[in-house]
Parts: C-alpha cells; structure tokens; sequence
C-alpha cells in the first residue's frame, strides 16, 4: 500500500517536473526571473518546515500527518491552476514546498514505524524504484501536454497531479495506524536541531545530491553548447537513468547491512560519480561518452541512496524519526535551489575544469562520510 501510495503521488510530481515551467511562463506569463525566485523561495520555506513537521509526525502519528501533507500538495497545486501574478505564486509555491518536504518526512517516519529496521533500508529502495516508475509516466503525460502546448491540456495536467495526491492521501488511510511516540521527559523538543553529527551528515549527503539537476538541466545545456550530439540522446540519458533505478536499486540495497557497508557505499559512490565527470569531460570528443558518463551517474546515485538511506534511519532515534528524517531529507530542497545555479556555472563555465572539479567535491564528501557516521556512533 505504502508502494502504490509512493507510485500515485510520484506520477503527480513528474508531471509538474516536466510541465510547470511551461506553465508558469506561458500560461500564467511570469518572467523566468520571477519563476526561479519563486520557486526557490518555495523550497527555502519548506525546507525549515521539515523538521517541525517530521516533530508533528512522531507526536500525533505519521500516518494522519502523511494523509494531512497530501491533500495539502493537492491544494497548492489546485491554487497553481489559479494563479495569475508573482505574489500569490510565491504563497502557493511556499505552501507546495511546505507539503512536500513535510509529506516526504512523514512518510519516511510511517515507513520507520512500520517495518524493522534491518528491512528498512530494501523497502526505501523498493519505494525509490516505484517513485522513479511513476516519474516516468508522470513525464510522458507531461511530454503529451508539452506537445498540444494549449491552456487546456496544461489545466488538465494539473488536475491529474492534484487527484494524484489525493488517491495517495486515500492509500495512506489504509495503512495501519503507527502508534505516536511519547514526548521525552527531558531535553529539547527538536532535539536533531542540536545533534552536530548528525548535522554533519546531512550536510555531507547534501553536496552529494548536487547531482541531481546534471541530467535534467546541467547535460543538456552542456549538449546543446560544447558537443554534436543529437537532441535525443537527453532523453536516452534519462531512460537510462529511470530504467537503472527500476531495475538495479533493490540490489544495490542488499549490499548494504549497517552503518559500515553504508559508509562504504556512500564513499564508493563518490568515486564512480568522480569517473562519470570525467567521462562527461570527454564528451565533446563523442557523443557516446555521454551514455558511458549517464550509465556512471545512476551507479553512483544507487550506491548513495542505499548508502544514506541506512545511515538516515540507523543514526536516527527511534521515537525521532520524523524530524530527523524532515532534517536529512532536507539535503533534496537543498540540491533542488542551489544545486541549477552552481552546477551551471561550475560545468558549462568551467569546462573540463569544471567537470574534474566537481568530482573532486564529490569524491571528498563521499570520503568525509564514515569519519562523520564514527562521530556520531561515539
């Protein structure tokens, strides 16, 4: 159920992915400027209300607050349907990245409180494969409105998004109550905020999710500016991604059985992500190089999934897993505000310099991992 759940509200999200810049310029005639200003304060405001949502969630129950978040994500993106200047697109967009963090520190809470723990880690992972499912026909539902290009066929793909949330609100309700954890007696309600290592942690697996914009915004401009390549390869790099996730990241789970193999495949995944750069250096010497450097990425990003999965819920106090989860988990609004700018002006100005300084930084994060997990455990 929480699978079907994930599927339902990723389907949603790979539509707005795909359609809502379109949208948002087009339809509703907003600057790119005022786009990206938006949205970016959308995600900075749900950033810092992760943690105290993931607090609600292990006071009052994960389930109730998860079914909550949805049907909340399902307004926001009904409003979007009705915004028509900058002021209230920012309200909105403050609101959906609210949900969104708030629903995803929930669900990992509600997940935490219904499996054991050494099986926590192969169901993240089953769930990841479902989410990357449904961000695929979410996408192509997208490409379809991209196509007709019409108010119509845009509105029609919000409301699909908006009855997504809603089907998911309705899969959560079905699934068993997980009992709320007791307030502790003593120390500070939102103990994470004074947990250093743990701080440490998540921003170390922040800079590694730097990665994520490469094949949906850095590739493709770096394609269309240093390279021959045909327009399509964009879209086999990301059917190559979608399609590793699907088939390999349950595996790659496997591999991982405690704090040590999770430090192990999070330094790993610094090193591929380090020969992917490389590879995508050479780029302009062949477009094959790209599919090489695609099929690199998605090595690295399952080893750092598996890896800080493990390490998200291990390190985590039980009675704490939604605010700890909503602190970790805000690492993703990180990527998705800064991660565009940097990694725009890191590659597509720097060049080749560009991409071997990017792996470096993701080979030191991915070395600085276990150091900082050993902290932690003491």
């Amino acid at each position: 159920m929480l699978a079907q759940a994930q599927f339902a509200n990723s389907v949603g999200d790979g539509v707005y992915l795909v359609t809502s810049a379109f949208y948002f310029a087009r339809i509703v005639g907003l600057p790119a400027a005022e786009i990206g200003l938006g949205l970016t304060l959308g995600w900075a405001v749900g950033t810092v209300a992760g943690v105290p949502l993931g607090h609600l969630a292990d006071r009052r129950g994960p389930r109730g607050v998860a079914v909550l978040l949805a049907i909340m994500t399902a307004v926001a993106v009904v409003s979007f349907m009705f915004v028509r200047s900058f002021a209230p697109f920012v309200l909105v967009a403050c609101l959906y990245g609210t949900a969104q963090t708030g629903l995803s520190a929930a669900r990992q809470a509600l997940l935490a409180g219904l499996v054991e723990p050494a099986d926590r880690t192969v169901v993240r992972a089953a769930l990841q494969a479902t989410l990357n499912g449904g961000l695929a026909v979410g996408a192509g539902l997208g490409g379809l409105a991209l196509w007709i290009d019409t108010p119509a066929a845009y509105l029609t793909l919000f409301a699909l998004d908006a009855l997504s949330f809603l089907v998911a609100a309705a899969l959560l309700l079905r699934l068993p109550a997980v009992r709320p954890a007791p307030a502790p007696a003593t120390g500070p309600k939102l103990a994470v905020l004074r947990d250093r290592p743990y701080a440490v942690i998540t921003l170390i697996n922040a800079v590694m999710l730097v990665y994520m914009p490469l094949l949906s915004v850095v590739v493709p401009l770096w394609i269309a500016e240093r390279t021959s390549a045909p327009s399509w390869v964009v879209s086999a790099l990301l059917l190559i991604n979608t399609g590793s996730v699907l088939l390999f990241q349950v595996r790659m789970a496997r591999r991982v059985k405690g704090l040590r193999d999770a430090s192990s495949s999070v330094r790993q995944a610094g090193l591929v992500m380090l020969a992917a750069c490389v590879v995508f250096a050479l780029s302009p010497y062949g477009w094959m190089f790209l599919l090489v450097a695609a099929a690199l990425l998605v090595l690295g990003e399952m080893l750092l999934a598996a890896g800080a999965w493990e390490i998200s819920f291990g390190l985590a106090p039980d009675d704490r897993q939604g605010q700890y989860q909503g602190f970790f988990s805000s690492g993703v609004a990180v990527a998705r505000m800064c991660g565009p700018v940097a990694l725009t002006a890191l590659v597509l100005g720097g060049g080749t310099l560009g991409w071997l300084l990017l792996g470096a930084i993701f080979v030191t994060a991915g070395a600085a991992m276990a150091p900082a997990v050993r902290w932690a455990l003491r």
